[in-house]
């Protein structure tokens, strides 16, 4: 599933010089208005040592989770990050935006009209991290029937960029599974970088480096994803906790 980008953001803000510092995260000194839970940008952070490093993304897995890094094949970069249990999953990218307004209004426009499009259903409500999408994707099952998967669409807003998140499983439905995808979600901070980027254009994502103490990550799998296709799922580079 792709969405494409809206032609007025692209002209006039794909070549927008970038003016956001972004640091390492190391002696940052804290906002006084800084949210007190995530997604946060790392201006808003003092200290990151005890998160997974992931390059834009910067994140604390919680107990009994995984972390799995999704690898295009062809270039080996890493494109989505995945935290899952046996129950469900979210599924996490990043994205510059423009300096003048967000993004995710628009998105949530786009997910919700290729969802019903293709047979599913959408509806909209308030989560935890603001407007979200609930749906329930339209997919083929057995005996040529068509079956629905729940999917949960969630957004947050940062200084020029957009984090989207896509809850799968478990994690769809059930209130108290979810409630363990939140955390980790809370816990994330963004990287932008100093780079002028288009819109939407996605933020790249590295391979993980664990906070001191922690195992090395492991890997496994084999398959592939592109930017804002939510629904593939790439080589598995799993850290379990």
């Amino acid at each position: 599933m792709m969405f494409g980008r809206k032609k007025k953001n692209a002209a006039d803000e794909a070549t927008e010089p970038d003016t956001t510092t972004a640091s390492d995260g190391a002696d940052l000194a804290p906002s006084e208005d800084a949210p007190a839970q995530g997604p946060r940008d790392i201006s808003d952070v003092t200290d990151t040592s005890s998160l997974v490093d992931l390059g834009s993304i910067l994140l604390a897995p919680s107990s009994g989770t995984e972390l799995r890094l999704e690898v295009d094949q062809g270039t080996n970069d890493v494109t989505a990050v995945q935290i899952a249990d046996d129950d469900g999953a979210v599924q996490v990218q990043v994205f510059a935006a423009p300096r003048s307004s967000g993004i995710w209004d628009d998105i949530r426009d786009e997910i919700a009209a290729q969802i019903t499009g293709n047979g599913g259903t959408v509806e909209q409500a308030k989560g935890p991290f603001g407007a979200e999408l609930l749906t329930r994707l339209a997919q083929p099952g057995p005996q040529g029937r068509t079956v629905f998967a729940p999917a949960i669409f969630a957004g947050a807003e940062g200084p020029r960029w957009f984090l989207r998140a896509v809850y799968s499983g478990a994690a769809a439905v059930d209130e108290s599974t979810r409630a363990r995808f939140d955390e980790v979600m809370r816990s994330i901070v963004v990287s932008r970088g100093e780079e002028p980027r288009a819109p939407r254009e996605m933020l790249p994502l590295q391979m993980p480096t664990a906070p001191s103490g922690q195992d090395p990550v492991e890997e496994d799998g084999d398959a592939q994803v592109d930017d804002l296709k939510p629904f593939q799922r790439g080589p598995e580079i799993t850290e379990v906790r």
